[in-house]
């Protein structure tokens, strides 16, 4: 179901980042062609080498590239995904997408794409039940933005609570059941 699929993963700066690596690997093997797009905070997380070398793409970050002058565009971007993956969703971004605030090449290809969205959120338990994430959650699924419910279980703070990136395997799977109700309208 996601042969040939075209994703966008945003990934954010979370703890949660690492099972990206796991997400693209199991979306590639999928057959979808995965282009990542990382905050500049998420690259304290995890290597964009070795996201890269996953989703056997460039892993963009920037709007420009310094050396030539050649800039990463976010509207083509926007154009091209048939999907724009968010996973980890922290907060912040989430609070920035909610607003309209687009300081990095991940938020303004969300303000610019054309495809659906879908996140799935990384954050400390009290976070993800502040009534500030909680209403961003709603203005974004006002939006339209689709939503993949984080578990419970121990989180790196050490807390045990709701705020765990789900695992990448049911990522995947809730993708392809978002493909399948899609070719089914």
């Amino acid at each position: 179901m996601l042969k040939d699929k075209k994703i966008i993963l945003g990934v954010t700066a979370s703890i949660a980042a690492y099972k990206a690596a796991t997400l693209v690997r199991l979306l590639v093997k999928e057959g979808a062609e995965v282009k990542v797009i990382m905050t500049p905070y998420a690259k304290e997380f995890i290597s964009p080498v070795t996201m890269a070398t996953l989703s056997k793409n460039t892993v963009l970050c920037d709007f420009f590239k310094h050396d030539d002058g050649a800039w990463n565009s976010h509207v083509d971007l926007g154009l091209w995904a048939d999907v724009l993956l968010i996973a980890p969703t922290t907060a912040n971004t989430m609070a920035k997408m909610a607003h309209g605030i687009c300081d990095n090449l991940l938020l303004t290809t969300y303000l610019s794409a054309k495809c659906p969205v879908v996140h799935a959120p990384a954050m400390d338990l009290d976070m993800f039940k502040h009534p500030a994430t909680l209403r961003n959650m709603e203005i974004l699924k006002s939006y339209g933005d689709s939503f993949i419910e984080p578990s419970s279980g121990e989180l790196a703070s050490g807390l045990y609570g709701k705020g765990r990136m789900e695992d990448p395997e049911k990522i995947v799977e809730k993708l392809k059941d978002f493909f399948a109700s899609k070719k089914k309208d």
